[in-house]
């Protein structure tokens, strides 16, 4: 048997190994040629330190505490030297890949299918033998290469791989390299080349309410999220703003509702910033809810979408939700607290219990234009732009 572990370089790269039952995360590093800081293998120095953010691990039994601390162990920080992992893993590393002498991966796909679906938006489809051996984070990217050209665009895995294929939500920007290949060359069967996956905004193990914001095509790498979380469930209430400029640039709205229909506890509300819009709000319910419990989301509209959220509840315990400090937005590393995988110690580190929690707040109602402001930064923040 053998565990899936995810190694994040600080440049962005993530690089996936297998190890072995009782290998130390190390070993198994260097056996498969990916060269992560190490010195003294013996727990001493310190130099392997590194941040797992997921997973179930042994920390070891043989290192000392001027190496790694029980503060930081409490933390999540990890000796990879010592480390032996108990489930799939995700470890950040405190240094490059080319440091580590790992490079990013290329692969040749084919396209299986490419259609536009609004005028703001290109579904692509890929398809290959070499995708099987693609692995990565819900969330994370590649960089696509525009056929006939040495200009790359990246662009967020749309879906989990599956058969050997991967789907992408690309924009289409009238006069853009890639949009225009898309919409006027590409057809069933060219290749393209593809390199990754890259990335440190992806899926962490879910320990409190998630709140999701997306704008524009940046609602692909949620798709891929929601794919996961719907495999794997999840007892935390989620919920995803998904915000565009025109009625006309909503997409992929059956596979939210069929996201709704399968993961208890989600919802989603998609709004429109245009004030000629027919829409301005589409809101779901969880498919489960706690009793007593109710949403209402409110939108209005002038030059951009303005938005009240209140949450009623019979209990106040009841009425907790997502706030802005467990929002998942790109580029933004979780907080240590908050996202580190789950050590068991049998070292000179024990620790009962976990670090303490913060308490969340309820979401309070927020002025509509602080609301307006924080929605059209999500359109611009997550929409890719071909530059």
């Amino acid at each position: 048997m053998t565990y899936k572990i995810a190694l994040n370089f600080e440049d962005g790269v993530t690089r996936f190994i297998e190890s072995n039952i009782g290998e130390t995360v190390a070993d198994a590093a260097y056996r498969q040629g990916i060269n992560v800081p190490l010195d003294c293998r013996d727990g001493a120095c310190g130099a392997c330190k590194c941040f797992a953010e997921a997973g179930r691990y042994d920390l070891g039994d043989d290192y000392i505490e001027d190496a790694l601390s029980e503060g930081e162990a409490g933390q999540g920080y990890v000796l990879t030297c010592q480390m032996r992992a108990e489930s799939d893993c995700v470890i950040r590393v405190p240094a490059s890949s080319q440091v580590c002498k790992t490079e990013q991966i290329s692969f040749e796909a084919a396209i299986s299918d490419v259609r536009q679906l609004s005028e703001s938006t290109i579904a692509l489809s890929l398809k290959g033998d070499a995708l099987s051996q693609l692995a990565f984070l819900p969330g994370q990217y590649v960089n696509l290469r525009v056929p006939g050209s040495d200009q790359t665009r990246a662009y967020s895995f749309s879906s989990l791989p599956k058969d050997g294929e991967v789907s992408f939500l690309i924009r289409n920007v009238p006069g853009g390299l890639m949009s225009s290949f898309l919409t006027n060359l590409a057809k069933a069967g060219d290749s393209l080349m593809l390199a990754g996956p890259l990335g440190s905004f992806y899926l962490r193990d879910i320990k409190r309410p998630l709140l999701l914001l997306a704008g524009g095509t940046g609602l692909a790498p949620f798709t891929a999220m929601l794919e996961k979380i719907a495999e794997q469930g999840s007892e935390h209430p989620l919920h995803l703003i998904y915000g565009v400029t025109h009625d006309r640039d909503l997409v992929e709205m059956e596979k939210l509702e069929a996201f709704a229909a399968l993961i208890p506890n989600f919802s989603y509300s998609a709004c429109v910033a245009s004030p000629d819009s027919a829409i301005h709000t589409r809101a779901t319910s969880p498919s489960t809810s706690s009793p007593g419990t109710s949403t209402t989301a409110k939108w209005t509209s002038t030059s951009a979408v303005r938005r009240r959220w209140s949450r009623q509840s019979a209990s106040s315990s009841a009425s907790r939700a997502c706030n802005r400090r467990t929002s998942t937005t790109r580029n933004s590393p979780p907080a240590p607290e908050a996202n580190h995988g789950t050590p068991r110690r049998s070292g000179p580190c024990p620790r009962k219990g976990g670090p303490a929690r913060r308490q969340m707040p309820g979401l309070p109602q927020r002025k509509a234009s602080r609301a307006s402001s924080l929605l059209q930064g999500v359109v611009r923040r997550f929409d890719h732009e071909e530059r």
